[in-house]
């Protein structure tokens, strides 16, 4: 089972994935993979519609536009330098404890819309991360049940502007939440297909060339402690993005910097779950 959202931005309806790779619409049974949908027991419902032939669903058209597979979640927790070798090449020392930050919600983004170079832009960088998406309210739960507020994983890209960043003052906010600077998909792999997060391959190419290499199991700070650290300060609702940092190979870590430009074509993928492009345009 895996899911998807189809349709205009913003209007999106959602759908499944079959294991024969047909895609059939839901929006018969289901509104959206939003927060009541993951806190009303929709991924047992969804479960059970499919396992009953998803009784009048469609077939979506394959040129139809896919979303990202859930709907624009109450927030998106992101963990920087959780990585070895991008913790070395973003030049600041290594964590002790996990390094969070909010990319805004509206930064969402399909996972093959175009990726938006902003007004006064010059230090465009890509990160591809493995996301986790809650499947019930987290709130100071402990590790050894974490796994269990869990609802899935995806694919994200935590498209950055390092000058907005790291040059203009005060935190990384600014630097992370433009328009379009979080796709994610193509779709959400249930986190029962999904037996260990950490040992995922994840990969970047810019223009064809291989930037990205990493593995899952490099994280500093695993999964299972991610989701209960961060349910320490925050309630983590159902719905919402934790993004779990990106491995070495940024253009930022390259030298000279090698940042993105409009026309560039950006592909990112991670082992079992899937692969996203954006292609890099100006700001109109």
């Amino acid at each position: 089972m895996k899911l998807i959202r189809y349709g205009e931005a913003g209007r999106e309806q959602p759908g499944v994935i079959l294991e024969c790779g047909r895609r059939i619409d839901a929006s018969g049974q289901f509104a959206d993979y939003d927060e009541a949908f993951f806190a009303m027991g929709g991924m047992e419902s969804l479960r059970q519609w499919m396992d009953e032939g998803c009784p009048g669903g469609v077939e979506i058209p394959a040129e139809v536009r896919l979303g990202a597979p859930v709907g624009r979640p109450s927030k998106i927790v992101c963990v920087g330098k959780n990585y070895l070798d991008h913790a070395l090449e973003f030049g600041e020392g290594l964590p002790s404890e996990p390094v969070l930050f909010l990319k805004a919600s509206t930064s969402w983004s399909g996972p093959f819309d175009d990726v938006v170079n902003p007004v006064g832009a010059t230090q465009l960088d890509y990160e591809v991360e493995l996301a986790i998406v809650i499947g019930r309210t987290a709130r100071a739960v402990e590790e050894e049940v974490s796994m269990e507020h869990v609802a899935g994983y995806s694919v994200f890209c935590d498209y950055s502007e390092r000058a907005f960043q790291k040059e203009m003052g005060g935190q990384w906010t600014k630097g992370k939440s433009c328009d379009s600077f979080g796709p994610m998909g193509p779709c959400l792999v249930p986190a029962a297909a999904v037996p260990e997060p950490q040992a995922l391959r994840l990969w970047t190419k810019v223009n064809g060339e291989l930037r990205q290499n990493g593995w899952t199991g490099d994280m500093l700070f695993s999964v299972r402690h991610l989701v209960s650290y961060i349910s320490r300060f925050m309630t983590l609702l159902p719905g919402d993005v934790i993004a779990t940092g990106t491995p070495g190979g940024v253009g930022m870590g390259m030298q000279p910097p090698r940042y993105l430009v409009p026309g560039d074509g950006v592909e990112l993928g991670i082992e079992g779950l899937g692969e996203m492009r954006q292609r890099v345009v100006a700001a109109i």
